[in-house]
């Protein structure tokens, strides 16, 4: 039987806190990130990070960490006042705008930043965490991943977790023969419709040994136990602290469940990924959908000729 699902009353703990991952160097989408973070690249008019910012405070979280790296001060710049674009809006009576952007600086959340020195895995980045975390139970949200459902999935791994009291990982079916690109689960048994025991969590195997095609997807609902695997967790795949390797760790003494997502998921981290998900959300955005439309139904009878 695997150890206790808590430690020290956290039974009763609220998550409350979520760390966000964005020191990568984003070098899939080079140039453009030569000297901006790929977490400011824009869908249609809001860049990818706010997207996770505004999924976190959905879901009831108050404090966030975001784990940035050299030339990432964008972000902060993003997230705080501009005391005189504000005025600029003000003065030129551009109140819809001035609006926008004082929501940006008043989201309702707690802003925090730390560095991570050197792209040394995401394990790492996550271990940069530890004091920020303290002995509560958090969210890791990484950036390249946007979500869509009506109940925003950090959420939903909120709500597993304040009925098993254990840590929690989303996973999502994609096909087999891009399991390599993923961690992937090996699964044990349903809990529920959408909740699996698991026997254990592999990163990005070979296609033909692949345990299953559920694949990790960028949420995970995490206890402080995994800082002590961290602390100790030797280089694996591509010479990183690898996350998921510090979790199969973690589920040899406590359960690990994973979440199955059944919204929509965008992937913004590769460009064909980040151009779907740019016309996706265009084609919702009101200054945007008509005509996006238009351009695409005429576009296509070009394309058929």
């Amino acid at each position: 039987m695997k150890g206790k699902l808590f430690k020290n009353g956290r039974k009763n703990m609220k998550v409350r806190k979520a760390v966000i991952p964005a020191a990568g160097l984003g070098t899939r989408f080079l140039p453009a990130t030569k000297a901006m973070p790929k977490e400011m690249l824009p869908i249609v008019d809001k860049p990818t990070i706010q997207f996770i910012v505004e999924e976190a405070k959905k879901s009831g979280i108050e404090d966030i960490l975001i784990v940035t790296g050299k030339n990432k001060r964008a972000i902060e710049n993003h997230f705080d006042s501009n005391p005189e674009l504000e005025q600029d809006l003000k003065d030129t009576g551009k109140v819809e705008l001035l609006k926008l952007t004082e929501e940006i600086t008043d989201l309702g959340v707690n802003l925090y930043y730390t560095r991570q020195p050197h792209p040394a895995g995401l394990g790492d980045a996550i271990f940069r965490a530890r004091s920020f975390v303290g002995d509560e139970p958090f969210v890791v949200m990484l950036g390249d991943d946007l979500m869509r459902d009506e109940v925003p999935l950090t959420k939903q791994l909120i709500n597993d977790y304040n009925q098993t009291h254990a840590p929690t990982l989303a996973v999502m079916k994609v096909p087999h023969e891009e399991v390599s690109k993923y961690g992937v689960i090996s699964p044990e048994g349903k809990i529920n419709d959408d909740l699996y025991n698991v026997k254990s969590f592999v990163e990005k195997p070979p296609v033909a040994k692949a345990p299953s095609d559920l694949a990790i997807i960028g949420r995970y609902l995490l206890t402080p136990e995994i800082f002590d695997i961290l602390a100790t967790q030797k280089p694996g795949r591509g010479g990183e602290i690898q996350l998921t390797d510090a979790i199969d760790t973690m589920n040899k003494t406590q359960r690990v469940f994973a979440h199955v997502f059944n919204g929509q998921r965008f992937d913004v981290g590769n460009k064909e990924g980040y151009l779907e998900t740019s016309i996706q959300y265009g084609l919702r955005h009101p200054e945007t959908k008509d005509a996006l439309k238009k351009y695409i139904i005429d576009l296509s009878k070009k394309l058929q000729k």
